[in-house]
């Protein structure tokens, strides 16, 4: 008989993550597990307005201009950021709904309490 269904334990309070929102948010942390994409997501958060062009972001990396726009295109997939093109530049913000959503998550981890 397991330790559940004898009723040591009390039961979760909360529903853990489903299996397809697990992935989804696992897409997105794992596109923050590169010190340059969390780099590179904190500059474009601090921006408040209209959004901050790749040539503000290149020159804070010793990186080729190809390499950051590969680091922007890795958290664009994984909705952490939008862009738009602008004449020859393109603008990158963050989507806060994707931002909000990760720290809904991570709010929702809560030490366990001890007896």
């Amino acid at each position: 008989m397991s330790k559940q269904a004898s009723g040591c334990c009390e039961p979760l309070s909360e529903e853990p993550l489903a299996a397809e929102e697990a992935a989804e948010l696992s897409a997105m942390f794992k596109a923050l597990g590169d010190p340059v994409r969390l780099r590179l997501l904190s500059m474009i958060a601090s921006r408040t307005e209209g959004g901050v062009c790749v040539c503000e972001l290149t020159p804070a990396f010793e990186l080729s201009q190809p390499t950051i726009s590969h680091h922007l295109k890795l958290l664009r997939q994984a909705g952490l950021v939008d862009c738009e093109r602008r004449g020859t530049w393109v603008y990158y913000w963050v989507r806060p709904e994707t931002t909000d959503r990760m720290a809904a998550m991570l709010s929702s981890v809560r030490r366990p309490v001890t007896a």
